[in-house]
């Protein structure tokens, strides 16, 4: 075993595998079935979804990494250097090495559900830059927690890859009121957001021709039989995704092909052809629709940064004082 950095510090808060069976009962109990998307990120759901991001299809990533590179002196002198740096959801990591070389933070805590993926990608930040404090901690940030101390001069928040999109937007303006009091006032909080576009652009980013994001997707089905022990028989779903233009939103479903069930702690869930669970939505948002969120939960708007074809936006927003 690698020994850790010394600059590197691991928090364990991880929900309890209950946590994780009790919110699979409930989704499966519920009309229509549904299971969060925090529960595709085990080890083997965060390597498929790295996977995804590197697909031809999928754009939102490296459009994303090209407005942080284009940006990254704009966005620097809107957020100051020598903050606390909070990374929620630690994804790509080519995304925070930009914004660390842009900043120059005094700390790094990036916070995530897959504790596995987690301590990998921080611990390789801590040694790749040992002048930085890192603390990774390992939560569901989508539930109130405590940060361990901080000592960066401000607090300053970065929130990638769309996954604001994942929440409805009640539920955005909530997340974004709990990230304000996070950062503190007038903390900045860094965050990327898909924006609206071709259908067709949108259902071949989330079903691509390769059958990674079906993989990713089906990997919720070998979690719940793996940590939890539910009988499934996986070969019965499907990977379903597509693109409802009325809500602005990508759905994402395991949809049974045949009769099946799920059998859970001596429950039997049964499923007809066509019925699903329901494991994501992706929302796309105008400019103006995300502000609009934005400012209902306490921040102010600052800056907009929008690639030329407009796919994707990276907004700089201010908490309120």
């Amino acid at each position: 075993m690698v020994p850790a950095p010394p600059n590197y510090q691991f928090h364990d808060l991880q929900p309890a595998l209950a946590d994780f069976r009790r919110e699979v009962h409930a989704g499966l109990s519920a009309a229509p079935r549904r299971i969060a998307p925090k529960f595709f990120y085990d080890a083997a759901g965060s390597r498929l979804f790295d996977a995804i991001t590197r697909l031809d299809a999928y754009y939102p990533t490296r459009t994303e990494i090209g407005l942080l590179r284009a940006h990254g002196a704009q966005i620097a002198a809107l957020l100051g250097r020598g903050a606390t740096l909070i990374e929620l959801g630690s994804g790509s990591d080519v995304k925070i090495r930009t914004v660390i070389d842009a900043l120059a933070p005094a700390e790094y805590l990036p916070l995530d559900i897959s504790g596995v993926h987690l301590d990998r990608a921080a611990s390789g930040i801590a040694r790749d830059y040992p002048g930085l404090q890192v603390q990774a901690v390992c939560v569901d940030y989508t539930q109130p927690f405590d940060l361990p101390p901080t000592a960066g001069a401000h607090r300053v928040a970065f929130y990638p890859g769309s996954s604001v999109g994942n929440f409805e937007p009640a539920e955005v303006v909530r997340l974004l009121q709990r990230v304000a009091r996070m950062v503190g006032p007038r903390g900045r909080l860094l965050v990327g957001v898909d924006l609206k576009k071709d259908a067709a652009r949108l259902n071949a980013a989330y079903d691509d021709p390769e059958g990674v994001t079906a993989r990713f997707n089906l990997n919720l089905l070998v979690r719940m039989a793996s940590e939890l022990g539910a009988q499934i028989e996986r070969d019965a779903f499907a990977h379903d995704a597509f693109y409802d233009a009325s809500r602005g939103r990508i759905e994402m479903h395991l949809r049974a092909v045949r009769p099946t069930a799920i059998e859970l702690d001596g429950a039997r869930y049964a499923f007809s052809p066509g019925e699903s669970i329901h494991t994501e939505n992706s929302y796309k948002y105008r400019v103006d629709e995300f502000v609009a969120l934005a400012e209902a939960s306490g921040f102010v708007s600052e800056r907009v940064w929008c690639d030329a074809e407009r796919l994707f936006s990276v907004h700089c927003l201010r908490a309120a004082a």
